[in-house]
């Protein structure tokens, strides 16, 4: 008895309830909450409108043919050896170069970071694995500003190896990228709200006829005696056919439900979609606004896009190459919008100029090399350049000069 006292003396208090307050509850019907609040969780990446963006840069990206370049005195020029085939062909086993490089861009646009770690043997490169964002954590050293470690899986890598892709560095933390979550946020929370406020109109439409009745009838009062109502009078199985209701009973009218221009929604996705594609610098029409301009894309694509494939060229040429006059970069001339006749134009002027062969020019029309087009020419009569000192000779062996004396 006395150990049963003891442990009842010394036993723990029961939790103390707390009470909800009431101004944080609240009762809405099931209709009126999809209405108002989107349905679940979801990052700010899945939204339509930012992937539209994200699959932009991915896609242009991974169209660009990867070259390996070498610095010479001549200027810079293109190398093809096994390592250029390896990372501009087959980079892994199991994906190609446009593969590799849409995952590192969307991971990139998404989240600021991608990590991918290359894999050697006998010295030489044999794979670079992608690693999954939701995998990889990125662990300050907590001594200097810029150390930092790599962790996956319960791995541990130093910065110098692997290939640490960033995209909007964070001030306080240089080698860590911050992406742009924080400046979609509040956009994508309101184009969820209005898509959400469209569903729910669509699928609980307001009706678009009222029957006004005499309150007073009991036949009326009831659920029952209102349907014997609009089947006697309202419902008729022959398309077009009056109707006939007494008027001192109840009167007909016809009211319109609102729409998404009623509720400015429209307007509004609007400018989200604007201020989405904004963000990312993306031309307005490749997420659904707006209309096409040449000069519009043509800045998106030197300015925005190229500037997440110099960081990407960056990257890997620190992390994989060991000659200083090497370096990884991509062939951005694929990426502009060029018409028939201007690249027809263009190529004539350098031709003329000795600037390029015929051959040349027919690469850039997709056409396949011509014999003897591997010569540069000059001038009018098209002269191969190591014969233009005897132009002056040919005058004068043929007895004419330029006044034809």
């Amino acid at each position: 008895m006395a150990r049963k006292t003891k442990s009842a003396r010394h036993g723990r208090d029961a939790p103390a309830r707390r009470s909800v307050p009431a101004s944080g509850v609240a009762l809405v019907a099931p209709d009126a909450w999809r209405a108002l609040c989107a349905e679940g969780y979801r990052p700010v990446t899945q939204c339509p409108e930012v992937q539209m963006c994200v699959g932009v840069y991915a896609d242009l990206i991974a169209s660009m043919t990867l070259r390996l370049m070498r610095n010479t005195p001549e200027g810079d020029v293109r190398v093809k050896n096994e390592l250029s085939r390896r990372l501009d062909i087959a980079p892994n086993p199991v994906m190609t170069r446009q593969q590799l490089m849409a995952v590192i861009v969307r991971a990139l646009m998404e989240g600021g970071n991608q990590v991918t770690v290359p894999t050697y043997r006998d010295g030489y490169l044999e794979k670079l694995t992608p690693l999954p964002p939701s995998e990889v954590s990125l662990v300050g050293d907590g001594v200097t500003v810029d150390g930092y470690r790599v962790l996956w899986q319960g791995r541990e890598y130093r910065p110098d190896e692997v290939l640490h892709f960033v995209l909007n560095p964070d001030p306080a933390q240089p080698w860590r990228g911050q992406g742009y979550g924080t400046s979609l946020r509040d956009v994508v929370r309101s184009i969820r709200q209005a898509n959400a406020t469209r569903q729910a109109l669509q699928e609980s439409p307001v009706p678009s006829i009222i029957v006004k009745v005499d309150g007073l009838t009991e036949e009326f009062a009831s659920p029952e005696g209102r349907a014997k109502m609009r089947a006697e009078y309202l419902d008729s199985n022959d398309s077009g056919m009056p109707w006939f209701i007494p008027a001192e009973a109840f009167s007909v009218e016809q009211v319109k439900p609102l729409t998404m221009a009623d509720l400015a929604i429209a307007d509004g996705l609007t400018l989200d979609k604007r201020s989405v594609a904004a963000i990312y610098g993306v031309p307005p029409y490749l997420v659904g606004v707006g209309e096409y301009h040449q000069d519009e894309y043509q800045h998106f694509v030197t300015t925005r896009v190229m500037a997440v494939a110099h960081e990407i060229e960056q990257v890997l040429t620190r992390g994989l190459l060991w000659a200083e006059d090497l370096y990884w970069a991509f062939n951005a001339r694929s990426l502009y919008n060029y018409a028939l006749l201007d690249l027809i134009s263009a190529g004539k002027e350098l031709v003329d100029r000795a600037a390029m062969t015929r051959n040349e020019w027919r690469d850039w029309l997709g056409l396949p090399p011509g014999e003897g087009m591997d010569e540069l020419y000059l001038l009018e009569n098209y002269l191969p350049t190591d014969r233009l000192g005897d132009q002056k000779k040919l005058i004068e062996e043929g007895g004419e000069d330029d006044a034809g004396t």
